[in-house]
């Protein structure tokens, strides 16, 4: 116990502990002193940075196509049960339409690693969407792309980029991904997102199979190394379509403690109480919330779809996790003692690196091919 008081000294002081001091000190978490410190701690710098507001995120999957062959993902291109979607630039401006009439000032747009979107497509629909809402955040959820790619998006307005590391430990990394994709081309990805001037997000899975707590210090450390604007932090949920099918679902008591520990290592990064976590407990939402989290993402996109982006089973989209329930997803924000704010609800830590945006060219037509 002393020994695990004074690794949460060193991480409170801002002296990053070594790996195995992280490993003894996520072995505490479930130590009912060490975390009601931990998160006593992470809500006072949220309180610090961000006061009671609660920022909120639209989220529009646009396609469930994917290149890549993720082994924990439902929409993996090798599982030929899935339902394939893709949605036209007027649907997702349609998405975008009725999320600023709700009041949403971020559009996420998320989607597997579609090669039928060309750049000049996603170059098209980020200028659309800013020349359309000019006071909102686009942020591009699509993998990993060239630098060049990500500069084109960047030129045309696209102002943050989630693409979680999904671990950082190589071996654990291989037992996750099929050899064709590689952990280090991810973080580079991640480090020319930052060079280009984007709001970065990372993150990582909660008790992915084969994880184990030094892979969950290498990615405490990697996200020290990083300093993302955001990050974003689930428990793995098994999908019945994949060879992890039968494992358990992460922890939520760990998913919530690692949820308090990054806030004190980036007391300004912008912390989603994430989907995976809603699914897991009905309470996901607000649990997050009051362990430093400070970002909720309702989903925008058509009903008739959210069924289809099933990256996990049992995956909420409806309810206060339905952007048309907006209001009740406030009042429940409201019981806790948060508010659910209309803001674009930028990162105070801003990136150091800056693109000359004067560059962009004016825009051109729209792809507007049709959804199939």
């Amino acid at each position: 116990m002393d020994d695990a008081e004074n690794i949460v000294k060193k991480l409170l002081a801002g002296d990053g502990p070594a790996e195995n001091e992280y490993v003894r000190l996520l072995e505490n978490y479930e130590n009912r002193e060490i975390t009601e410190w931990i998160t006593a701690e992470a809500v006072r710098l949220r309180k610090q940075h961000f006061g009671n507001k609660v920022y909120t995120r639209g989220l529009i999957e646009f396609t469930n196509y994917c290149k890549n062959d993720c082994y924990y993902c439902g929409i993996r291109a090798g599982n030929t049960h899935a339902s394939r979607y893709r949605l036209s630039e007027e649907e997702i401006l349609e998405c975008c339409r009725e999320g600023y009439k709700l009041g949403f000032r971020t559009f996420v747009l998320q989607g597997g690693e579609d090669l039928f979107y060309k750049d000049e497509d996603i170059v098209s629909l980020v200028r659309a969407i800013k020349r359309t809402y000019p006071d909102c955040a686009v942020t591009l959820s699509i993998g990993e792309k060239s630098y060049e790619s990500y500069k084109k998006y960047r030129l045309a307005g696209a102002d943050r980029y989630l693409l979680r590391h999904e671990t950082a430990d190589e071996a654990h990394y291989r037992k996750l991904h099929p050899q064709a994709m590689s952990l280090a081309y991810r973080k580079q990805c991640l480090y020319q997102l930052k060079e280009l001037g984007y709001q970065v997000g990372a993150g990582f899975m909660v008790g992915s199979p084969g994880q184990e707590m030094r892979h969950i210090a290498r990615d405490l450390i990697f996200l020290t190394e990083l300093k993302p604007q955001m990050v974003g932090i689930g428990p793995f949920i098994p999908h019945h379509d994949t060879i992890f099918a039968k494992e358990k679902a992460g922890s939520v008591e760990l998913t919530l403690f690692l949820l308090s520990v990054v806030r004190i290592l980036l007391p300004t990064v912008l912390l989603p109480a994430t989907t995976a976590l809603g699914s897991v407990t009905g309470d996901g939402r607000e649990r997050g919330i009051l362990a430093g989290a400070n970002v909720v993402m309702p989903n925008l996109s058509p009903v008739r779809h959210r069924k289809q982006y099933d990256l996990y089973d049992n995956k909420v989209s409806m309810g206060e996790e339905a952007a048309e329930h907006r209001e009740r997803l406030a009042k429940r924000m409201k019981a806790i003692g948060y508010e659910l704010t209309v803001e674009r609800g930028d990162a105070p830590e801003k990136n150091t690196h800056r693109l000359d945006l004067c560059a962009s060219p004016e825009p051109v037509g729209g792809f507007n091919r049709r959804s199939v």
